[in-house]
């Protein structure tokens, strides 16, 4: 309905800068403009409605870079209002209106730029750290370990790209937000890239970016993709994000057989994975259903607060009938993300993977 509404503010703002080019070359009687406008004046009145126009159509076709032309057109024209301001300066309030829209519209482009630039940095160095046979056969693992891996195809994945839906809540009161995501992961050499569209509510969304490469994490969640309420950096947030990848392996196999990481069977249907990289060493214990899927992950994980962040204790619950098969692999679909915290349980993310696409060879 907004989206709508601007439309058709911008079309009527325009098609109203058209009546000055109409009267200025004596095409039109126009009442409404009581003030003369030359030739030359209207032929800038003009400009401004094709901008409009041309603004109009680049956003309803999904055009990135339509806020620029909206800007424009909004330049113009309040050029104009100024210099027949008795008859025009009514037309600023629909200017502010396009200008806002306009600005929202830089804010989704430049998002998107940072997040295209992180997307072409991530596939080239996938591509340059692509090797064959390394890390460690299945059979020198623990027991309760290879018995997952035997059940997966874990050849040939260089790179993963999962699709996922959920909620997510970030306080324990709070509502309820639905997420949709998409996430690129790096089974080589611990890197993910994660790119959220979180609608906060009717038509206000949050932008999300999580990611980690080379040893650092940074979160990253922007209103409206401009105006960020979250920029997490450091070396909490190094550890957590690493966290992060190793709970996620069950969705990518093949990293369990990385040199990056070290297992130790400590129960018949646990076992504790710990993970190296760029000076980071942390863990986690994964449990196992009888059939010996993963059904559990639990670490200690930061945990953020005003006061600072608090090692707290994570655990991620896998829905044991959600497995399913994309690509020849077999992976878990839904989970429960929860924080257990002094004060109680605060379940923050429910999940689901929808789709997941591995990589032999990697897109261009």
């Amino acid at each position: 309905m907004i989206k709508v509404g601007w439309s058709v503010i911008v079309l009527l703002h325009g098609f109203i800068h058209l009546m000055g080019f109409l009267k200025a070359y004596n095409l039109a009687s126009i009442d409404q403009l009581v003030l003369p406008i030359s030739r030359t004046s209207g032929l800038i009145w003009l400009g401004a409605f094709l901008l409009f126009i041309a603004s109009v159509f680049l956003y309803l076709f999904q055009i990135d870079w339509w806020w620029i032309i909206a800007a424009v057109a909004v330049i113009v024209s309040q050029a104009l209002i100024v210099t027949y301001w008795e008859d025009a300066k009514f037309g600023t309030v629909a200017n502010v209106i396009i200008m806002a829209g306009g600005i929202l519209g830089y804010g989704h482009w430049s998002f998107n730029a940072m997040v295209d630039r992180e997307l072409d940095q991530f596939w080239n160095g996938v591509a340059s750290e692509q090797t064959e046979g390394d890390g460690k056969k299945i059979d020198d693992l623990p027991p309760v370990v290879q018995k997952w891996l035997n059940q997966s195809d874990i050849n040939n994945q260089e790179a993963v790209k999962l699709n996922q839906k959920g909620r997510l809540k970030t306080t324990p009161e709070g509502s309820w937000m639905l997420v949709e995501a998409d996430q690129y992961v790096n089974v080589d050499s611990p890197e993910f890239l994660w790119i959220a569209d979180v609608q906060m509510a009717s038509y206000i969304h949050l932008a999300g970016r999580d990611k980690y490469k080379d040893g650092k994490g940074h979160m990253l969640i922007k209103l409206l993709s401009l105006f960020p309420v979250a920029n997490a950096k450091g070396a909490k947030i190094d550890q957590a994000t690493l966290v992060r990848y190793l709970a996620e392996i069950v969705w990518y196999p093949r990293a369990a057989t990385k040199e990056y990481i070290e297992w130790e069977q400590i129960e018949e249907r646990k076992a504790r994975a710990t993970i190296e990289n760029e000076g980071i060493i942390t863990s986690g214990i994964f449990e196992f259903n009888k059939e010996g899927m993963p059904v559990q992950f639990e670490a200690e994980r930061y945990y953020s607060r005003k006061e600072g962040a608090t090692l707290e204790t994570w655990l991620i619950d896998i829905e044991p009938s959600s497995y399913r098969v994309f690509d020849g692999m077999k992976i878990p679909t839904k989970a429960s993300v929860t924080w257990q915290l002094d004060d109680g349980e605060f379940t923050w993310y429910l999940l689901e993977i929808t789709d997941a696409t591995y990589y032999s060879d990697i897109p261009q």
